[in-house]
């Protein structure tokens, strides 16, 4: 989708014209409504069919009186009486989104609410996030269509306002970080025999040679060479070659430098501890938290900030039970020298992460680190498909990811981590087991993580119950979701 933003007078016609307005007794004042549309308003507001709660909408074609009509049809948009924020903006863009989608609308103008009192730049960059995120369709394995539906697409938006350079602003903003999560949820939506660990390689390859970064990608051969016994252990099952996907970003040597560490799983089995079959067709989504790096990366590209230094790290493979896979009981050998017992190959995502995280730290020696992994079912028993699961060592760090999770609506809450957590993986015949007991699963698995990052500040983000079933909202449809994205953005922003 394109978005332009325009004053009134620049605007000729478009196929919907788009009104948000609050919850109110009077909500023709503070704002110029088309006496077309004032009429239909002022009916449904009398008849309580349309009040302007929260996402609510009314739509409403305008009589043709022989003066030129500015559209075919006007739309409002309820804001609710609740304090504004950026996330209601961003809902209701979804919203508007979603409506248009129902009419044969591929043009539509939107009129912002510049009398509320709220910041035009941070609205319109949330009302743009919440359009571009709510029109999103992954219909690229779709051979035909019929004659009879709709294009269920908004090609152009134009924003009408007077103050055309902070909004300008604020879509431009918002347009990279929604565009990077719809590349996310391109990457998770393409089939695992489509999406490989070699495509995540290419990806970075081209992205680095499109906007200055450099990228490295370690196959098989390195990643035996550096020892790295985590990645290779989980790809021992699998003809798919294993990748450590390396994309760098830097700004200045004298600013702090952060991390992204992402699971590139493109599909898990779960090996030899093997799925049950019911749902496994969702296992092509264990790859999101490597998707929301690498998808953050082209919007840095694009932005250049200039507080942080940012790498990203991809362990990519696939999980499968061939003959050469992992077993129970297994004993692998991590980057760092640690020993894993293999308590259960469906536990394999941390041992991608681990040699990861490991690697990260010793070469690139970064001030803070954050990794993103659809890691463990039981943060979804815990945390449902509301919010992340965040475990950390640093509580600065920990305040700064909840701080953007709030501002990007991708909201994460802190679960504890001590000693005790850990006194849970420790092995009889190795270092760790990959595999806590006594219940406490997704805190375990950040137990296990933590022992390949040192003293170096960390937070884990377990996106499990949120990378896809997202809690459905107006701009999160069904799928995945592209979590993490905007989340790792509004971090680099607000730094």
């Amino acid at each position: 989708m394109k978005i332009i933003v325009k004053k009134k007078s620049e605007i000729s016609k478009s196929d919907l014209v788009v009104y948000c307005m609050r919850q109110t007794d009077e909500p023709q004042k503070g704002f110029d409504i088309p006496p077309d549309l004032l009429g239909f308003l002022t009916k449904a507001l009398a008849s309580g069919d349309f009040v302007a709660k929260e996402g609510e909408t009314l739509l409403c074609y305008p009589q043709t009186t022989g003066k030129k009509n500015m559209t075919d049809r006007f739309m409002m948009v309820g804001l609710g009486k609740d304090q504004l924020s950026r996330e209601i903006f961003r809902k209701c863009g979804g919203t508007i989104a979603c409506a248009a989608q129902k009419t044969k609308a591929t043009t539509i103008v939107v009129v912002l609410p510049e009398e509320l009192d709220f910041p035009i730049k941070k609205m319109s960059q949330s009302l743009a996030e919440g359009l571009i995120l709510g029109n999103y369709k992954f219909l690229h394995y779709k051979s035909s269509k019929k004659d009879d539906e709709p294009p269920r697409a908004i090609i152009e938006a134009i924003f009408c306002c007077t103050k055309l350079k902070e909004t300008k602003s604020g879509v431009e903003i918002g347009l990279r970080g929604a565009n990077a999560a719809c590349r996310a949820r391109d990457m998770a939506n393409e089939p695992a025999n489509q999406w490989t660990p070699g495509h995540f390689a290419t990806f970075a390859q081209a992205l680095a040679k499109d906007h200055g970064l450099k990228c490295t990608v370690l196959g098989k051969a390195e990643l035996t060479k550096l020892k790295m016994g985590g990645i290779l252990g989980v790809a021992q099952g699998t003809a798919e070659p294993p990748k450590m996907v390396v994309l760098e970003y830097h700004s200045n040597k004298k600013v702090p430098s952060l991390l992204l560490v992402g699971k590139g799983l493109t599909f898990d089995s779960g090996g030899i501890s093997i799925k049950p079959s019911l749902g496994m067709h969702e296992m092509k989504y264990d790859m999101c938290g490597g998707a929301a790096v690498l998808s953050c990366m082209e919007a840095v590209a694009l932005e250049r900030p200039q507080g942080l230094n940012i790498i990203a790290i991809v362990p990519a493979t696939d999980n499968m039970p061939g003959p050469g896979a992992l077993k129970p009981g297994d004993i692998v050998r991590q980057y760092n020298g640690k020993t894993v017992e293999i308590i259960s190959t469906d536990a394999e995502g941390r041992l991608l992460l681990a040699d990861a995280l490991a690697y990260g730290i010793k070469k690139f020696k970064p001030d803070m680190v954050v990794d993103l992994a659809t890691l463990t079912g039981a943060v979804i028993v815990g945390l449902g498909h509301h919010i992340s699961g965040m475990m950390s060592n640093d509580d600065a760090l920990t305040a700064k990811l909840d701080a953007a999770g709030r501002e990007s609506g991708e909201p994460v809450w802190r679960l504890p981590l001590n000693k005790d957590y850990s006194k849970q993986i420790e092995s009889k015949v190795a270092d760790l087991k990959n595999v806590g007991d006594q219940g406490a699963g997704t805190i375990t698995a950040g137990a296990f993580l933590q022992e390949f990052v040192g003293e170096t500040a960390w937070v884990h983000l377990d996106i499990a119950g949120t990378a896809w079933n997202f809690t459905e909202k107006s701009y999160v449809p069904k799928g995945p979701s592209g979590i993490g994205v905007r989340l790792l953005l509004e971090l680099i922003r607000s730094w």
